[in-house]
């Protein structure tokens, strides 16, 4: 009997998450991801960032080479794709709301990490929802105001 060859994504933790998000960012926008752009962008020391990667690397998210950089494995694309997917969507949906840029930036920050994944199908679905009723999103949007 064959196995499913599906493959389950790591389970990870919010704030390697965020470490795959911004490695993935950075490999998109400039082509390589060092310690020091991380550390620059996440506002922390290298010291730290140094330790979270050494922890991908071993946690097999991440290729990671002192002092040349880092690429993320095909897991960690697959949790980064994941997260980025989770973001946006979270950000649509919460525009289709109504809700001030400021909030949104917030709160999806908050959310992408902590919300199940049966919840994450409901926001989904009345996201689609909402997208082909814009008369009902923009009621939303004046009755919160």
């Amino acid at each position: 009997m064959a196995e499913s060859t599906k493959s389950i994504p790591p389970r990870t933790t919010a704030a390697a998450e965020d470490y795959l998000e911004r490695i993935s960012e950075l490999i998109r926008r400039k082509g390589y991801a060092r310690v020091v752009d991380i550390a620059a962008e996440l506002k922390i020391s290298q010291a730290s960032v140094t330790t979270m990667v050494q922890r991908l690397d071993a946690e097999g998210l991440v290729k990671y080479e002192k002092y040349r950089g880092m690429v993320l494995t095909s897991a960690g694309e697959e949790v980064a794709r994941r997260i980025a997917h989770r973001h946006e969507l979270l950000t649509i949906f919460l525009r289709q709301l109504g809700l001030p840029e400021n909030v949104i930036t917030h709160d999806v920050e908050g959310l992408e990490h902590h919300i199940s994944p049966e919840t994450f199908r409901a926001i989904e679905a009345l996201s689609r929802w909402l997208e082909k009723n814009p008369a009902v999103a923009g009621k939303l949007k004046t009755e919160r105001a």
